[in-house]
């Protein structure tokens, strides 16, 4: 066979910058967090740069003593951990580089929707929902939270209470009413670059 077509599995993934599961920012888009989303992030770079990333050096130095590589279990699940951590590692390290921190609790009191307002509206249909809008790679939609670039937190952006929104969806445009709009008291601290929020 020839020699360009195989792959050294030690190399695997290597080339590749793919961070699986990782969203895609649209070009030139800001990447907004929220304090505590920023903290969240940087918690789990240190995290695996200080403790898990260290364990797992010493677990591959460990086995790669213990003869063949080919069939050490220790040393094979060793190298795909640390390619896997050293990926999250770059990814964390690039979007935190380009984050910009907003503090929603700057808005704390108003009526308007704006990065990191916890949103109530109702479609035609009267069926309630309440979604909290969210950095790209912070929002957690499990938890009731959407990324500030979906198209439901695009369509509430600016919009106040008792304002209509059209939400274009694939079956159809949809009119979503504001019916409550509220952000958190306070966020303390965070290295915030900005209160604007998208204002």
């Amino acid at each position: 066979m020839n020699k360009a077509f195989t792959r050294d599995p030690d190399a695997a993934d290597e080339d590749g910058d793919d961070d699986v599961a990782a969203p895609e920012l649209p070009q030139g888009v800001r990447n907004y967090m929220t304090p505590a989303g920023y903290r969240r992030l940087r918690a789990e770079l240190l995290e695996l740069l200080d403790v898990e990333r260290p364990k797992v050096v010493e677990v591959v130095s460990w086995a790669a003593k213990n003869g063949d590589r080919s069939e050490n279990g220790d040393y094979l699940y060793g190298k795909k951990r640390l390619r896997e951590i050293d990926r999250r590692i770059r990814f964390l390290t690039r979007r935190l580089d380009i984050a910009e921190v907003a503090d929603p609790s700057v808005h704390h009191g108003g009526d308007q929707v704006f990065f990191g307002a916890t949103v109530t509206y109702a479609n035609p249909q009267g069926e309630e929902r309440t979604i909290t809008i969210k950095g790209v790679d912070e929002a957690d939609s499990l938890s009731g939270e959407v990324s500030w670039i979906s198209p439901v937190a695009r369509a509430l952006l600016r919009a106040r209470v008792g304002d209509e929104v059209q939400l274009v969806t694939p079956g159809g445009p949809q009119r979503l009413e504001v019916l409550a709009v509220r952000y958190p008291l306070s966020d303390d601290a965070g290295p915030a670059t900005g209160g604007d929020g998208l204002a």
